[in-house]
């Protein structure tokens, strides 16, 4: 098992994802659609993925908005945010 990251690097990488895919995190955090505990659970996850050094090249070269890549472990909880928040857009 590899160490975790920097939390602070990972914070921003998880807003980074956020914002190539149209995520708006900090949206979903105040209509209560994720916890602090949610947040800080996808950072954790960020934190011991092997994908960083992949998943900053694919964020620097991305022409927003992107689909949500397969190798980001935060694929699942990024695709039911992005689906809540295009459902209450309607």
């Amino acid at each position: 098992m590899q160490p975790l990251g920097d939390q602070c690097r990972h914070y921003w990488r998880v807003q980074d994802m956020a914002r190539t895919t149209d995520v708006d995190l900090v949206g979903a955090f105040r209509d209560g659609r994720i916890t602090s505990h949610e947040w800080a659970a996808m950072i954790d996850l960020c934190r011991a993925c092997d994908w960083g050094e992949g998943c900053q090249a694919w964020v620097q070269a991305a022409q927003a908005p992107r689909p949500i890549p397969s190798q980001c472990k935060n694929k699942a909880r990024f695709a039911l945010l992005k689906c809540e928040q295009e459902l209450a857009q309607r």
